[in-house]
């Protein structure tokens, strides 16, 4: 799957998110969760999910937006 990190290393580089419905990113290989809240996302297969309550802390998700409607956490960043 073009895009999809298999890498199994730790981020290399980070870059802090500002959630928006429109704006597309390089694919990620985690996101950072600074505050508890709910993340709405754009996999990198396309898939949109909500992931509910996610905690503080880094997570392994390979996305290509993080979106405004439906995300409520904050302090959130993109690792590569």
């Amino acid at each position: 799957m073009s895009g999809r990190s298999k890498d199994i290393a730790g981020a290399y580089g980070a870059a802090a998110i500002t959630p928006s419905d429109s704006t597309v990113i390089p694919v990620t290989r985690g996101v950072y969760v600074g505050v508890t809240g709910d993340v709405a996302v754009r996999m990198a297969d396309g898939t949109l999910f909500t992931f509910v309550g996610a905690g503080a802390g880094e997570h392994p998700w390979q996305v290509t937006k993080v979106l405004a409607t439906g995300t409520t956490a904050t302090s959130l960043g993109a690792l590569y």
